[in-house]
C-alpha cells in the first residue's frame, strides 16, 4: 500500500505594511539625500544615477540638476556642467525666479576664461546669498545666530575672495587697472563686515597687505586668523578645511615664519598623511630653513644645516612617490619637488635610512622644543 500523498494547496503571500512599503520605489527626497551621501563619499557616478532617477520623475528639480552638475564638475565633464548650472539661471526655460547662489559660484569657477563673466555670476552669488541672510536675520532677531546663517556669512565671505583673487591674478588685466587695490579692500572690508573675524577673509587680507609691501600687517593678520583655531582639536568643525590651512601654511613660508607653517602642517597630516601638497610644503618649508641655517653659522634652533636638509629631502621623496601614486594633476609641484631633490642631492644629502618602526614624519618635532603641538607661539 502505497503511502498518502498529503494534499497540498496554495497559499497567498501574506502582504503586510512593510512588504508594501517595500516594493514601493524610494521617494524623491529620499533619492536625493542618498545622492548628497554619495557625494560627500566622492562616489560621483553613482551620485549621478540617483540624480538621473529623481530627474526622470521630476525633470525641473533644482536640487536633483545641481547635484548632477558638481558630479559632471567632478568627473571633468566641465562643458556639461556649465549648461547644466546655466540651465537654474534665468532666463532658462524652466530655471527658478531666484536661482540657487550655488549655480552662480560653480559657472565663477568655470569662467576662468572670462574674469568679467566670473565676477558677474560672484556678485549674483552675493546679491541671492545676502538677500536670504536678511531674511534669516529677521527670523533669528530674538533668539540669536543659526548653523543657517553662519552658513550664509561664510558663504558671502568666499564668493567677495573669489572676486579679489580675480583682481589680484597676474594672468589678468585687472590687477593692472588703477581701481584694483581699492576694490580689493572694499570687497575684503565688505566680507569682515559681514562675518567678522573671519578667517579667510584675513587671510585674504594679509595677501594684499603683502602685495603692498607691508609685512608687519600682514603677519598681524596672519596672527588674528591662527588664533581662531590653533587651539582646537584636530575633529572640531570649526577648523578651516584643509585647503585654507594649506594657503595659511603659504602665507607664513613667505613671511619665513616657518615653526607656524609646521605646527599648522602637522595638523594637516594627523588628518590626512596622504596630502601632496603638505609633503611638498613641509619639504620646502625644511628646505628655506636649511638654507637659513647655513646662513647664520650652519645651525638654526640647535639643527644643523644637513639635519634640516635631509628632513627636507625625506618630506620631498615621500612628495614625489604619492604624487606619482596618486597621478595628482598638480605638474609643476612635482617639476618644483624633483628640482629640489637635485639641489639636495648636489649637496651631498641623502634621504634617512628606513628604520624598523621609525615614524615618517615625526622627525620635525624637535624644531619646536615641545610635544604640544597647538602651544603659543610668537610670530616674530
Amino acid at each position: 500500500m502505497g503511502r498518502t500523498r498529503p494534499k497540498t494547496k496554495k497559499v497567498k503571500p501574506v502582504i503586510t505594511e512593510n512588504t508594501a512599503e517595500s516594493a514601493a520605489p524610494p521617494s524623491v527626497p529620499a533619492l536625493l539625500e542618498k545622492a548628497q551621501e554619495l557625494i560627500v563619499r566622492c562616489e560621483y557616478e553613482l551620485a549621478g544615477r540617483f540624480a538621473s532617477r529623481v530627474l526622470e520623475r521630476e525633470p525641473g528639480n533644482v536640487e536633483a540638476k545641481e547635484i548632477l552638475g558638481v558630479v559632471q564638475l567632478e568627473t571633468g565633464e566641465l562643458e556639461a556642467a556649465k549648461q547644466t548650472f546655466l540651465s537654474l539661471i534665468p532666463p532658462s526655460p524652466g530655471a527658478p525666479s531666484v536661482p540657487p547662489p550655488s549655480a552662480h559660484l560653480y559657472l565663477a569657477q568655470l569662467s576662468d576664461d572670462d574674469p568679467h563673466l566670473a565676477l558677474k555670476h560672484y556678485q549674483a552669488a552675493v546679491d541671492i546669498l545676502s538677500a536670504q541672510l536678511k531674511g534669516k536675520e529677521r527670523a533669528v532677531d530674538l533668539v540669536g545666530a543659526t548653523d543657517d546663517e553662519s552658513e550664509l556669512k561664510r558663504n558671502i565671505v568666499r564668493a567677495l575672495i573669489g572676486m579679489v583673487e580675480i583682481w589680484m591674478d597676474p594672468s589678468y588685466d585687472l590687477c593692472f587697472d588703477p581701481a584694483a587695490e581699492k576694490t580689493c579692500e572694499d570687497l575684503i572690508n565688505l566680507a569682515l563686515q559681514t562675518d567678522p573675524g573671519n578667517t579667510e577673509a584675513l587671510q585674504t587680507l594679509a595677501s594684499v597687505r603683502m602685495s603692498q609691501q607691508r609685512p608687519d600687517d600682514a603677519k598681524a593678520c596672519l596672527e588674528q586668523a591662527w588664533s581662531q583655531w590653533k587651539d582646537l582639536d584636530l575633529d572640531d568643525p570649526r577648523l578651516p578645511p584643509i585647503p585654507s590651512r594649506l594657503s595659511l601654511v603659504k602665507l607664513f613660508l613667505e613671511l619665513e615664519l616657518y615653526t607656524p607653517a609646521l605646527l599648522v602642517l602637522q595638523g594637516i597630516m594627523a588628518t590626512d598623511d596622504q596630502e601632496v601638497e603638505a609633503w611638498y610644503l613641509e619639504g620646502w618649508c625644511f628646505y628655506l630653513m636649511a638654507e637659513q641655517a647655513q646662513e647664520s653659522g650652519g645651525k638654526l634652533d640647535e639643527l644643523t644645516w644637513e639635519d634640516l636638509a635631509r628632513d627636507a629631502r625625506d618630506c620631498l621623496e615621500t612628495c614625489q612617490m604619492l604624487h606619482i601614486n596618486q597621478e595628482h594633476p598638480d605638474k609643476p609641484l612635482l617639476e618644483h619637488v624633483r628640482e629640489l631633490i637635485a639641489k639636495l642631492e648636489a649637496l651631498g644629502i641623502q634621504p634617512s635610512p628606513e628604520k624598523e618602526g621609525s615614524d615618517e614624519e615625526g622627525g620635525w618635532e624637535d624644531v619646536e622644543g615641545s610635544d604640544d603641538e597647538d602651544g603659543d607661539v610668537e610670530m616674530s
